[in-house]
Order: structure tokens, then C-alpha cells, then sequence
């Protein structure tokens, strides 16, 4: 399955993504696709929302995890951009964390592709220029581009 959605704003992007989090499930990974500065924080912020976090979401760039708990569901936020090896990414809990009933949010997916399940959300974002952005939902591991 294929969705796609263009977001004028952050505010349009977190209010899409509210929307989106309310059907989320426990265990759901959702692996981001999508250049610096896209917005995929703030599809988070928007996740939160949506299952009645009161955490503030940032980057978790420099954490590598960033939790928020609180909602109905906790979410566990991973930056994968340093992990280069397989023992970089198990020495991260990602497994640990996917499996711990929460919602397990991934940035830079990209580098952690073939650890991702076939049952994985792909959320890609494009920058169409200013604040306008295309974000693509797909659940196919196998049907998504740019990676």
C-alpha cells in the first residue's frame, strides 16, 4: 500500500502525522526516508500527539535514542545515521526496543534497511520547496524509493 499527502508547513506535517498515529499499533516500526532538515522530527512531534504525549520531541541526533513516555503508547525515537555495523546497531537496543510494546520511530533508516522487518511503515519525505513537503506512506518493504 501507497499513500501520499503534501504538507505546506511543519504545522500541516505534525497534524498529519497526529492523524496518522492514532491507529498505530504496539510494535510498529516506522523507518523514515528523507534528506536533513525534511521534517521527520516533526512527524514525530506529530506521533506523539496523536497517542497523548506531553514530551517534548527533538532530534535525537547527538542521544541516538530519545523516549517518550506518557502516551498511549511509549515511543522510542533511534537516529541511525552513525550506525555503520551490525554490532553498532544491536549495541543501540534497536531489537530490544521494537519488540517492548511501544512505537519504535527511526531516522536515517537507510542504514539499518536490512534489519527492518517486511512489516515496517516507510515514511518518506520530500522537500518540494520552502515549507512544502511530499510525505509518502508506504508498508512494503519491498515498494519504496530512494534507498
Amino acid at each position: 500500500m501507497e499513500k501520499f499527502y503534501i504538507s505546506n508547513s511543519p504545522e500541516e506535517t505534525i497534524a498529519f502525522a497526529e492523524n496518522f498515529a492514532k491507529d498505530l499499533k504496539p510494535n510498529t516500526v516506522i523507518a523514515f526516508i528523507g534528506d536533513l532538515g525534511v521534517g521527520k522530527t516533526h512527524f514525530t512531534k506529530g506521533i506523539a500527539k496523536g497517542l497523548g504525549c506531553n514530551s517534548t520531541v527533538t532530534s535525537p541526533t547527538f542521544a541516538l535514542i530519545n523516549e517518550y513516555p506518557g502516551g498511549r503508547l511509549n515511543i522510542y525515537h533511534f537516529d541511525m545515521y552513525r550506525i555503520n555495523t551490525w554490532d553498532d546497531l544491536y549495541s543501540s537496543g534497536f531489537f530490544e526496543y521494537k519488540e517492548a510494546g511501544g512505537i519504535t520511530v527511526v531516522e536515517w533508516s537507510e542504514n539499518i534497511i536490512s534489519a527492518l522487518d517486511d512489516n515496517t511503515v516507510f515514511i518518506e519525505i520530500e522537500n518540494l520547496g520552502g515549507t512544502k513537503r511530499k510525505i509518502t506512506v508506504r508498508d512494503d518493504k519491498n515498494d519504496r524509493s530512494g534507498t
